[in-house]
């Protein structure tokens, strides 16, 4: 890679499981140069600048800005936050890939249901869904599908292409944002996933796995990566995680969904219907046993073994302040 063919990262000024940034920090500190595409030019674009990216304000869902983004870059690392406009982005950013032409490896982060989501199950009949599912969600959130499609245009597309299906990440806000106030106040874990494990991933280690795709691309091209934490834990083995990193016991309470709809309605609802809308979805599918699934295509890929969700915790910025509960 060269000084003439920068890297475009999109979603560089991602706050929430964002690894974007991350990516773009790992690249300039080994000499490759970025261009980081940011919506708004504010203290994250800044602290990105200090870096050495090279910063683009633009808006992804406006085809004259991704092209001008994509101008003498080769290799596109495409993310986008949650959103009812994310296939409308990440449509626009294939075809001004396709029509600049040079394009050496497109990025795709897509999540772990596409692994699931074949065409056979997806077209069945509702009671099948239903039951093949887990038994509390007949479908896929509309994010979800959205995904599903943005993976079947790049197909159709004929870029150079790798999809990054990610199980949940451990900075979730389900996880590690929305109850945290509760363990902070009461010491309780209140999820909604009855007795159901997953296996969380940490977004250091998807940022790791997307950099040295971006540096050695070759390989990679045409696969899809269904990429796992490397533990299945339930709510007790989360609730001992946190203990042991806070200092101060947390116990886990199973809630009823019904309950955990009416937190993601409070606190998410007013700014993003559709956010939450999916992370109700998303909660379905765990408590329902959808995510009871571990693959070593993680350590594989970065020739080692993952971070556990302890070491993870420990490192996440929320419950460190949680440590000191006064």
């Amino acid at each position: 890679m060269t000084e003439q063919h920068p890297i475009l990262i999109t979603g560089a000024a991602g706050e929430v499981g964002s690894i974007s940034g991350d990516i773009a920090r790992r690249l300039i500190k080994q000499g490759y140069p970025v261009r980081a595409f940011v919506r708004t030019d504010d203290a994250r674009a800044q602290a990105l600048r200090d870096l050495g990216a090279e910063v683009f304000v633009g808006d992804l869902l406006k085809l004259a800005d991704v092209v001008q983004a994509l101008k003498g870059c080769r290799r596109i690392f495409f993310t986008m936050s949650v959103s009812p406009y994310y296939l409308d982005g990440n449509l626009v950013m294939v075809a001004a890939a396709l029509q600049q032409g040079n394009i050496e490896i497109f990025v795709n982060i897509s999540n772990i249901e596409q692994s699931y989501m074949t065409f056979e199950h997806m077209s069945a009949p509702t009671s099948d869904r239903l039951k093949w599912l887990g038994g509390l969600v007949d479908d896929w959130s509309p994010q979800q599908r959205a995904h599903w499609l943005s993976e079947q245009a790049l197909n159709w597309s004929g870029l150079p292409a790798v999809n990054l299906r990610a199980t949940i990440f451990v900075e979730n806000p389900l996880l590690t944002w929305i109850p945290i106030k509760n363990v902070m106040e009461n010491g309780e874990l209140n999820l909604s996933f009855a007795n159901a494990k997953m296996s969380p991933i940490a977004a250091t280690d998807v940022a790791e796995v997307c950099t040295n795709i971006l540096v050695q691309p070759n390989e990679h091209i045409g696969k899809n990566y269904a990429l796992t934490g490397p533990e299945l834990v339930g709510g007790n083995e989360f609730a001992q995680a946190l203990s042991s990193v806070l200092g101060y016991e947390v116990q886990y309470v199973a809630k009823p969904l019904e309950s955990s709809d009416q937190v993601l309605d409070a606190v998410l609802a007013e700014r993003s219907a559709h956010t939450a809308s999916h992370l109700k979805n998303l909660t379905r599918l765990i408590a329902g046993g959808r995510y009871e699934e571990v693959t070593d295509t993680l350590e594989k890929l970065l020739g080692r073994s993952p971070t556990h969700l302890k070491e993870a915790l420990a490192s996440n910025e929320r419950v460190l302040r949680a440590r000191d509960r006064d």
